[in-house]
C-alpha cells in the first residue's frame, strides 16, 4: 500500500471516530439551545483535524516538530472556529426566539405583521406566520359576521312570526266572537299570513339543509330561457303591485346543466329581491349568456347602489341591508321577506360549483351568477 493510502485510511479512521462520537453526542443535546449545536458542529469539525494529527503522527508519518506546530495552529483555529459557531448559534437563538414570540402574539392577539429575518428558511416561515394571521383574522371576521347573521336571523324571524301570530289571533277571537264586520276578508287575510309562514319555514329548512351538506342536486340538461320566462311569469304579480317593469333578454339555446328545480329557485329569489328594492316605475332586468367555461346570469335592480360594507354582507344569512334597501311599510305581507333568499341563492350556486356576486351599477346593483356548463 502506498504511503498517501495509508495516510488518508488512518486520518479517515481517526477523524470518523471523532466523528461518530460528535454524532452520539448531538444526539444527547439535540433538545438543547441552537448556539450549544452549532458550537458543538464547529467542535466536532476541529477535533477531527486534531485526531486525524494525531493519528498520523503515532504513525510516524509527519515529525514531532511539525507535528507541535500543526497542533498549536489547529488548536488556535478551534478557538476561532467555536467562537464563530457561538456568535451564529446566538443569532440563529435570536432568530427562533423571535418566531416563537411571533407565534405566541397570533395566539395572544391573533395577528402579527410580516418580520422577515435571518436565514431564508427563516424568512419564509415569518412571512408564512404572518400569512396564516391574516387568514385567520379573516376567519375570526367571517364567524364574527356568521354570529351577527344568527342573532339577527333569531331576531328577523321572531318578529315576522310575531307579527302575523298576533293578528291572526285577533282575527280569530274576532270571528270566534261575530265582531267580523267582513268575515271572508278575515279569512282571506288570514290565509294570506299563513301561506307567508310557511314559506319562512320552507326557506328555514333550505338553509338548514345546505349549511348542514346535505341539499341534494339532481342535475339535468335546463334550458336557461324556461327559467327565466317562468321566474318572470311567477314573479309579474308582485311587479305589477309595485309598479316595476320587468324585461331582459336571454341568448337562443343556452343550456346549463343544473338541478331545475333549485336553479329555478335562485333565478326566482333574485327577481323577487330585485323586485322589493327597485322603486316603483323602476325596472328589472333579467339577462342570460354563454361565457367561456359556462353561462352567465345577471339580476339588475333599481336599488340605488350598495354601500363597501352591505356589499360584503349582502349573501349573509337574516340581511335586509339598510333603511333605503329595507321594504317599505307599505308592502303587502306576502310580499316581504326574512333576508334568507340571497343566502339560499348562494348556497345553491355554490352546490353547483358556480359562484355568484353582486355589484354597483348606474341606477342600482347586479347580480352576477356564473355556472358551469
Amino acid at each position: 500500500m502506498s504511503t498517501e493510502a495509508q495516510i488518508v485510511l488512518t486520518a479517515a479512521a481517526w477523524s470518523g471516530g471523532v466523528g461518530v462520537i460528535g454524532l452520539v453526542l448531538a444526539w444527547f443535546v439535540r433538545r438543547r439551545s441552537l448556539r450549544w449545536l452549532t458550537a458543538g458542529v464547529a467542535v466536532v469539525a476541529v477535533a477531527a483535524v486534531l485526531a486525524g494529527l494525531v493519528g498520523t503522527a503515532r504513525a510516524m508519518f509527519i515529525s514531532d516538530h511539525d507535528f507541535s506546530v500543526v497542533l498549536w495552529v489547529g488548536a488556535v483555529a478551534g478557538v476561532v472556529a467555536v467562537t464563530v459557531a457561538m456568535a451564529v448559534g446566538e443569532a440563529f437563538a435570536h432568530w427562533s426566539r423571535a418566531l416563537r414570540q411571533d407565534a405566541r402574539t397570533i395566539g395572544e392577539q391573533g395577528h402579527v405583521a410580516s418580520n422577515s429575518r435571518g436565514p431564508s428558511e427563516f424568512r419564509e416561515l415569518a412571512d408564512e406566520l404572518a400569512a396564516t394571521s391574516a387568514r385567520l383574522a379573516e376567519s375570526r371576521a367571517r364567524e364574527a359576521r356568521l354570529e351577527e347573521s344568527r342573532r339577527e336571523l333569531i331576531s328577523w324571524v321572531s318578529h315576522d312570526l310575531r307579527t302575523p301570530l298576533a293578528g291572526m289571533r285577533a282575527m280569530t277571537e274576532a270571528l270566534e266572537d261575530g265582531l267580523a264586520e267582513d268575515p271572508a276578508r278575515y279569512q282571506r287575510q288570514i290565509r294570506i299570513e299563513v301561506d307567508r309562514m310557511v314559506r319562512m319555514v320552507d326557506d328555514l329548512f333550505e338553509l338548514s339543509r345546505i349549511h348542514a351538506g346535505v341539499l341534494r342536486m339532481h342535475p339535468e340538461p335546463v334550458v336557461l330561457g324556461d327559467l327565466i320566462s317562468e321566474a318572470i311569469a311567477g314573479a309579474d304579480p308582485l311587479a305589477r303591485e309595485r309598479g316595476v317593469r320587468l324585461g331582459g333578454s336571454v341568448e337562443d339555446g343556452i343550456a346549463v346543466t343544473a338541478d331545475p328545480a333549485g336553479i329555478s329557485r335562485v333565478v326566482s329569489n333574485l327577481v323577487m329581491n330585485a323586485i322589493r328594492h327597485t322603486p316603483s316605475d323602476g325596472v328589472v332586468e333579467i339577462h342570460g349568456r354563454s361565457v367561456p367555461g359556462g353561462v352567465e346570469l345577471s339580476v339588475t335592480d333599481g336599488c340605488g347602489g350598495l354601500s363597501a360594507n352591505d356589499m360584503a354582507r349582502v349573501f349573509d344569512v337574516a340581511w335586509q341591508g339598510e333603511p333605503a334597501r329595507t321594504p317599505s311599510p307599505g308592502d303587502s305581507s306576502a310580499s316581504r321577506g326574512a333576508g334568507l333568499g340571497l343566502a339560499i341563492v348562494k348556497g345553491i350556486v355554490e352546490a353547483h360549483e358556480g359562484r355568484v356576486a353582486v355589484e354597483n351599477e348606474s341606477l342600482g346593483c347586479r347580480f352576477l351568477v356564473h355556472l358551469p356548463v
